[in-house]
């Protein structure tokens, strides 16, 4: 079976599933629209199962793969919801402490896409923490759907205070080297331009087509970012300028790319929004990105 992609949808097709999956418009909503964007007489039903994800098809590296040492642990999170649980995946033979990093799903919890994102950083020898944001009211339920319909419940101070538990925890977890840097998309992507706001010693960040900090906040950080965006992503895109304003002013040490062409999420390979190329280069520069900032020289 052939994979679709972007290209094989209407353009109008793909900015209404964007508007869905962030909460902007209801189910009922998108499948009343999408009809007159369907392609060779899909239903809307068989339309939006198609630009769903395809876990399986897409995961790159087992959970049982005998190179990493992957297991779900629970923190305390004392600001936060009192406890976090998380996935934590390592290099099964490394030698000496290793750099860390925070990885921050999207607007779904801890889904088997993000576990397997923390994987394949583990086998470029970084120490991954990828929380789930939902453990809170029971976490992933394993059906994006309830997935989102969770997320909108959830308590956001509280929620980035758990972020912020994790990354202390990475900083002194003793087979680190007290180095965190952290990786997110979406959803994730504004939590780490946040997290920048509010730890001083966050050595590195990388956000994936994430929402911009309160350009007040911008000053405060002092992490080096390598910031990605999507060329066709309008309503993350328009943050933007205001935000690399701000960069400048503060002097920030950043690195923006803008890649033309592509959807938002366009590094999730279990979707048809994903672009193999651009996500390749995407994911080159920010392991380089954090073999630069995170190892020890």
């Amino acid at each position: 079976m052939v994979r679709k992609t972007a290209k094989d949808f209407h353009p109008e097709a793909l900015q209404l599933f964007d508007q869905y999956v962030h909460g902007d418009i209801p189910r009922r909503d998108f499948l009343a629209s999408i009809p007159k964007y369907a392609l060779l007489g899909l239903s809307a039903e068989a339309l939006l199962e198609a630009l769903n994800p395809r876990f399986a098809e897409a995961q790159q590296i087992a959970g049982n793969d005998p190179r990493i040492k992957a297991s779900y642990v629970e923190c305390p999170s004392p600001h936060g919801n009192g406890k976090i649980r998380g996935y934590l995946v390592q290099p099964a033979h490394a030698k000496g402490k290793l750099p860390t990093v925070l990885v921050i799903h999207e607007n779904r919890g801890l889904n088997p896409h993000i576990e397997d994102i923390a994987r394949r950083l583990a086998l470029d020898g970084f120490i991954a923490f990828a929380p789930d944001a939902l453990f809170t009211l029971g976490g992933y339920p394993g059906d994006e759907d309830k997935a989102r319909e969770l997320f909108q419940k959830l308590d956001k101070a509280k929620n980035q205070e758990d972020f912020l538990a994790a990354a202390k925890i990475l900083k002194k977890l003793p087979a680190g080297n007290g180095k965190v840097g952290a990786v997110g998309f979406c959803y994730g992507g504004g939590i780490v331009n946040w997290l920048a706001t509010r730890i001083p010693d966050l050595a590195a960040g990388a956000p994936f087509y994430g929402a911009q900090p309160a350009a007040e906040d911008v000053k405060k950080i002092k992490a080096p970012l390598l910031i990605h965006y999507a060329g066709v992503d309008d309503r993350i895109n328009a943050g933007w300028p205001a935000y690399e304003s701000a960069l400048q002013k503060a002097g920030v040490n950043y690195e923006a790319h803008t890649y033309p062409g592509v959807q938002h999420g366009f590094n999730n390979d279990t979707t048809p929004r994903y672009d193999a190329a651009t996500a390749k280069l995407a994911w080159e520069r920010t392991i380089s990105f954090f073999n630069s900032y995170l190892r020890d020289s």
